[in-house]
């Protein structure tokens, strides 16, 4: 079923009809990953990420209802972040030998990479997976079972200014993290415009036509932001990794090439995020909103006044 907000219909219907497919799909995917963890787990949080972007976009129209399911979803993630993390660890390395062919060419990524998969099969081969996967199923399943409570208000007037609000607020977060990791460049600031790329990212999905510009272009270029923000998040997570008590990494000889690349890759990474970023969310979002709450108003209104005359 699609995943975009259908304007022929009354909002209520369409944003439960989404949320059961989503956490349907999450739920199958948490199925999938009892015996194919590294796929499993990736996609589940996708979908799950996808609800809270949803839930994120009508806030405003069932605040109790959207802030409480929100925090549900949060906290389900939570259990995965740990299986999936080491997964996306394996990657950076990975990701680090390819760009960086003639450094890693002697072999030099082999042994942090090696304690990386051994991580890697230690946490998705004990019971506190299994565990994990049993406790996240049944919260999405429990989360199934209270969709009906939402509602909404249906009239299109109130439906466009509700749709506008969470983009709006998507969009102040994006610029207001884009402005703390331009002053000041820290990753917990990198990992907030992340997020919010990535809300906004489904967002566009969710408003389709709604969205008051041409959106392919728009949409191509906010996935690419995500992509490289997400490696640019794990470049950081990695890195505090090897500066943590422990050596969890490995000892220093053996994480010396690793600590460079990372910090190539970082600048690297940190420049282009920022410059692309600044070009997709430079505009105010109090603009783009009244944009949207415009055409919105316009095109939800249009196939009730269709109906009527019918």
């Amino acid at each position: 079923m699609s995943f975009r907000i259908d304007p022929r219909l009354p909002l209520t219907g369409e944003v439960r009809r989404i949320l059961t497919d989503e956490i349907g799909k999450a739920v199958g995917h948490l199925e999938t990953a009892r015996e194919k963890p590294e796929q499993g787990l990736h996609k589940c949080r996708k979908r799950l990420k996808s609800v809270r972007a949803l839930l994120r976009l009508v806030r405003s129209g069932d605040e109790p209802f959207c802030q409480t399911e929100n925090e549900c979803y949060k906290q389900v993630s939570a259990l995965l972040a740990g299986p999936r993390e080491a997964t996306a660890l394996i990657e950076t390395v990975d990701r680090l030998a390819d760009a960086f062919p003639e450094q890693s060419a002697g072999g030099g990524l082999d042994p942090v990479r090696e304690r990386l998969v051994l991580r890697q099969h230690e946490l998705h081969a004990g019971p506190g997976l299994d565990a994990a996967i049993n406790a996240a199923i049944a919260a999405c399943r429990e989360g199934l079972e209270r969709i009906d409570r939402l509602a909404l208000p249906d009239q299109p007037e109130q439906a466009a200014d509700i749709l506008a609000d969470g983009a709006r607020a998507t969009l102040r977060r994006a610029k207001k993290a884009l402005d703390k990791a331009e002053s000041r460049g820290q990753g917990d600031d990198f990992h907030d415009l992340r997020k919010a790329t990535k809300t906004h990212s489904m967002h566009l999905s969710l408003l389709g036509r709604l969205w008051p510009t041409p959106i392919k272009a728009r949409r191509k270029a906010v996935d690419k932001l995500g992509e490289q923000l997400g490696e640019l998040h794990d470049v950081f997570v990695m890195r505090a990794l090897l500066a943590a008590e422990g050596e969890p990494l490995g000892p220093a000889d053996e994480t010396r090439l690793l600590s460079k690349l990372l910090k190539r890759s970082e600048k690297s990474l940190a420049k282009a995020c920022l410059a692309d970023a600044a070009d997709l969310f430079g505009d105010s979002p109090k603009r783009s909103a009244k944009k949207l709450a415009r055409k919105a108003r316009d095109d939800l209104a249009g196939p009730q006044e269709e109906a009527k005359a019918a």
